[in-house]
C-alpha cells in the first residue's frame, strides 16, 4: 500500500527536460509580454499564474490530450466567458470564484476541451485585481491574447525542438483484399509499454499500467466485434 504513494520513475532524459523548461520560461514570458503591450503589466501579471501552468503542460508533455491546441483555445474562452459572467450576476467573492471554477470544469468537459489551468483561471479572473475588473468584458481579449501567445510559442518551439505538436490522430493502417494474414503478435504488457516509452524520450500524462488496462480492454472489445462480425457473416 505503501509503495503507491512513491512516484514512478520518470522515462525522459535531462536534455528533455531542459528543452521543457526552456520552452516553458520563453513562452510564458512571451505571453506576458504581448498581454503588457496591449492591456498593461497590470493585467498581464494578473494571469501569469494559469499562463505558467498551461505553459508545463503544453512544453513538458505536448503529447497529452490535455495540451492540444483546442484544449487551451476552448478552456480559456470557457473559463473566461463563466467567470465574467459569475462576476457579474454574484459579485466578487470566494463563494462566485469557487462557482465559477466548478461551472467551468463543467463546461469545457462537455465541449472536449479538458485543460487543468482554466479552473484555476476563472477563480482568477473572479477575483481580479483593480485594473483587471476595471476592463469589464475586454478582459477576455486580455485572456485570450494571453492563451494565443502561448500556443503560438508551444507551436514553433516544440516543432523546432523536433517535438511533433500538435498531436495527430493515429489511423488504423488499410488493409489490402487478399493479403496474408498478420501474425498474431505476443500480448503487451505494462514492461514493454514502459520500455517504449523510454525509448521514445517524451512526456506523457499516462502510467504504463494505465495503458496496459487500455489496450487489454480494446483487445477485448475487438475480439468481440470479430466473433459478432464472424456470426453475422455465417447468418447471412
Amino acid at each position: 500500500m505503501l509503495a503507491r504513494w512513491f512516484p514512478a520513475a520518470i522515462n525522459t532524459r535531462p536534455t528533455e527536460w531542459s528543452r521543457a523548461a526552456i520552452g516553458m520560461a520563453l513562452g510564458t514570458m512571451l505571453s506576458v509580454w504581448v498581454c503588457a503591450q496591449v492591456f498593461g503589466m497590470e493585467v498581464a501579471l494578473h494571469l501569469l499564474g494559469p499562463l505558467g501552468a498551461s505553459a508545463v503542460l503544453l512544453f513538458a508533455v505536448s503529447s497529452g490530450a490535455l495540451a492540444q491546441p483546442w484544449s487551451i483555445i476552448g478552456s480559456y474562452l470557457c473559463a473566461g466567458v463563466v467567470a465574467l459572467l459569475v462576476a457579474r450576476v454574484l459579485g466578487r467573492t470566494l463563494g462566485s470564484a469557487c462557482l465559477a471554477a466548478g461551472m467551468t470544469v463543467v463546461l469545457i468537459c462537455w465541449l472536449r476541451c479538458l485543460h487543468p489551468p482554466a479552473g484555476g483561471l476563472a477563480m482568477t479572473l473572479v477575483l481580479a485585481d483593480p485594473a483587471s475588473a476595471g476592463l469589464g468584458w475586454y478582459e477576455l481579449g486580455a485572456v485570450m491574447l494571453g492563451a494565443g501567445a502561448l500556443l503560438a510559442c508551444a507551436l514553433a518551439y516544440n516543432n523546432a525542438t523536433r517535438t511533433r505538436y500538435p498531436k495527430r490522430a493515429v489511423e488504423a493502417p488499410a488493409v489490402a483484399m487478399g493479403s496474408p494474414p498478420v501474425p498474431v503478435d505476443p500480448a503487451i504488457t505494462a514492461a514493454d509499454l514502459k520500455l517504449a516509452l523510454a525509448d521514445m524520450e517524451q512526456f506523457y500524462d499516462i502510467e504504463p499500467t494505465e495503458l496496459e488496462q487500455l489496450i487489454h480492454t480494446a483487445e477485448a472489445h475487438a475480439r468481440r466485434r470479430s466473433i459478432g462480425e464472424v456470426l453475422a457473416s455465417r447468418a447471412a
